[in-house]
């Protein structure tokens, strides 16, 4: 049986993953205007990838007994599968339709840790409903909590994480859009020295505040609601980098349910033109930021930095051998002006 993991109503998830790694820096598809609201508030992603991932094999009861093709051929978790003979595959869906297109034989093209090899698989029909199956566990999307930078309610447009979402080998992961989703932080696993920490939450399946269109080297980007009530939120200025000092700043964070709260930090390094975003040194000074998270974990990535009244940046990583330290981009990164 084909099946593809879906969300039902609240789901239990873990932040998004932090992978260091460089990029030169991508303009979004559209820039911010010179006043915006300020988020600080967690969000939960669901991007649709360009990529149908193996996560197992399972058995199909068929007219000779219970069989599990998948097996038999030796996929595993972690396979992607690229083509179905030769058919370029990128969702489930694509998957299913061409298993069911009544093939003389089925060869499909795998990426597995990096190297291609093709695999041939004869298909068993299932008992039930007379149609094809591999007895394939599979999945073309991935979600993750991260923090929305700030809302440009002029344009309906957010940006967020202020850095790409990638695999494994650190690479940018191509997506076919996705939503976001309001979250409620339940609880924080607290970082220490080689040991990041994470916010925990769960998404608000009946609460699909936005969809994402981009992921890029400088964030996710895409549209929010029009009914996306601003009426609570801060309106600022964007700050340049040339108007960033060392010294004290603040970041704005939401580590408990929806609350927002403000975080004394000091911005200690400015790097205008670092080419992999990372514009920013900044050291976490707020002792109640500290006792409660350790300092930057996974999932505060996005979290708007502001000094002298303007927004000047986003966190996006932090030191794994200090969780009070971490790196920041500019706003004008993110926002291409």
């Amino acid at each position: 049986m084909l099946s593809v993991k879906k969300f039902t109503k609240r789901i239990a998830i873990s932040a998004f993953i932090l992978i260091l790694a460089a990029f030169s820096a991508v303009s979004p598809a559209f820039a911010a205007a010179d006043e915006v609201y300020l988020g600080g508030f967690a969000a939960g992603f669901m991007l649709n990838t360009q990529t149908v991932e193996v996560i197992g094999v399972c058995d199909v009861l068929g007219e000779g007994g219970m069989a599990s093709p998948a097996r038999d051929c030796g996929l595993k978790s972690g396979d992607i599968i690229s083509k179905v003979n030769d058919y370029p595959v990128t969702s489930a869906e694509e998957l299913t339709r061409l298993l069911n297109e009544d093939f003389t034989h089925y060869d499909l093209t795998v990426n597995r840790g990096g190297e291609q090899t093709n695999i041939s698989i004869s298909p068993v029909k299932e008992k039930s409903t007379g149609k094809n199956r591999f007895g394939l566990l599979v999945k073309d999307s991935l979600n993750g909590i991260g923090t929305i930078t700030y809302i440009d309610k002029n344009n309906n447009k957010f940006a967020s994480l202020g850095h790409p979402v990638c695999d494994n080998s650190g690479n940018i992961i191509k997506i076919n859009g996705g939503n976001i989703y309001g979250c409620l932080i339940y609880d924080i696993k607290k970082g220490w020295r080689g040991n990041p920490g994470e916010l925990k939450g769960v998404f608000e399946n009946d609460n699909m505040i936005g969809s994402v269109l981009i992921n890029s080297s400088s964030g996710i980007y895409g549209n929010i609601s029009q009914e996306y009530p601003t009426e609570n939120l801060t309106k600022i200025k964007k700050g340049r980098i040339e108007d960033v000092s060392i010294g004290k700043a603040k970041i704005y964070s939401s580590l408990s349910d929806k609350t927002v709260c403000e975080y004394d930090i000091s911005i200690v390094k400015v790097d205008a033109t670092n080419k992999e975003n990372r514009n920013f040194v900044i050291k976490i000074d707020d002792k109640e930021l500290i006792d409660k998270s350790g300092g930057i974990v996974q999932g505060m990535s996005g979290s708007p930095i502001v000094q002298n009244g303007k927004l000047i940046g986003a966190v996006t990583h932090v030191f794994v051998n200090d969780p009070t330290r971490g790196y920041g981009i500019a706003i004008e990164n993110m926002t291409g002006s």
